[in-house]
């Protein structure tokens, strides 16, 4: 235990040490340093996220000591719990869930540690005790995805539209939030039916597992598949195919998140539409942490601006992803 408390301590004063190269000087304070909880690494947009905040945590010449919590929230309710203990400068995490965080970050309160939420929300029965957001406007994300279905609808001349909906992890923000902005946009369109909506957990294995599911139930009566993100819409092609159907033409296929992989699909057509999230989150979080060490206000939300690929353009002119 104490040689493991040891190599820690030793890895966060070399990553400090670190941050007094060129870059720091340039552009950020070098003695700050992020402990940053990551969820895991389950997918393409996941570990481009960790990627970025890596690159531009050296870039600014910041500090960062990054746990991943492979899925499980009371890895990351610890990780925190380090991070304190080590006195870090600002807290970073991605909430597996949006429950259950009141507690420590109680403790961070108390230790006067600032709090940023990257990607995901939390709901807590307290104020203040995170100071800000940077992540997507997931509620747009669902928004977006239904207006380019009413338009596809609108375009096929179609009467009646069956959806089966895969959901991202069950009580995570993106889950909520992109099903609510889906729903309350085809609310007033008396063609949509939603069939039913299935927990994927953002991880391929299960999009496939759903989709082997809806099919088996409902088989060529599906219209539309609504994916909260690109993992799950690639596990689910190859179901669709297994059952003698053509994604992109026999059923609709709507994304999220736009990375290279679900781009390249698109190109090929068996993915109509994809709603871009983007994982490149690390220069506002940089630049948010080094305001906050100089005692600086920040924004308590952060959103990039996002766009839609689709069928609707030249999905050839869609320029590389980085993820």
């Amino acid at each position: 235990m104490f040689r493991k408390r040891l190599c820690v301590i030793s890895l966060v004063l070399l990553l400090v040490l670190t941050g007094c190269g060129k870059g720091g000087e340039e552009k950020g304070d070098t003695r700050l340093v992020l402990g940053f909880s990551q969820i895991g690494s389950e997918s393409a947009w996941r570990i481009g996220n960790t990627r970025d905040i890596e690159e531009q945590a050296a870039a600014y010449g910041i500090g960062l000591m990054l746990e991943n919590a492979n899925q499980k929230q009371e890895n990351q309710i610890a990780a925190i719990r380090r991070f304190i203990a080590y006195k870090v400068d600002a807290i970073v995490f991605s909430p597996v869930v949006e429950e259950g965080w009141d507690n420590v970050l109680l403790e961070a309160k108390d230790a006067g540690i600032p709090v940023i939420l990257v990607d995901r929300d939390i709901n807590t029965e307290q104020e203040g005790l995170t100071t800000c957001l940077i992540g997507a406007d997931f509620y747009k994300e669902g928004v977006m995805a239904a207006e380019y279905l009413i338009r596809k609808a609108d375009s096929l001349g179609l009467e009646h539209v069956n959806i089966v909906e895969i959901t991202g992890t069950e009580h995570s923000t993106p889950m909520r939030q992109r099903q609510a902005g889906f729903m309350d946009t085809i609310a007033g369109d008396p063609r949509m039916n939603v069939l039913e909506s299935i927990d994927g957990d953002f991880l391929k294995s299960r999009g496939a597992e759903c989709m082997r599911y809806y099919l088996q139930k409902y088989g060529d009566t599906i219209d539309i598949v609504f994916s909260h993100n690109d993992e799950m819409t690639i596990g689910a092609l190859p179901e669709i195919e297994k059952a003698g159907l053509v994604p992109g033409r026999d059923i609709i296929i709507i994304s999220i998140d736009g990375g290279q992989e679900a781009i390249d699909v698109l190109k090929e057509g068996k993915i109509n539409c994809v709603v871009e999230c983007t994982p490149k989150l690390g220069k506002e979080l940089m630049e948010t942490a080094i305001k906050l060490k100089n005692g600086e206000k920040v924004e308590p939300v952060i959103h990039p601006v996002e766009q839609v690929f689709s069928d609707e353009i030249n999905v050839s002119a869609i320029a590389p992803r980085g993820y």
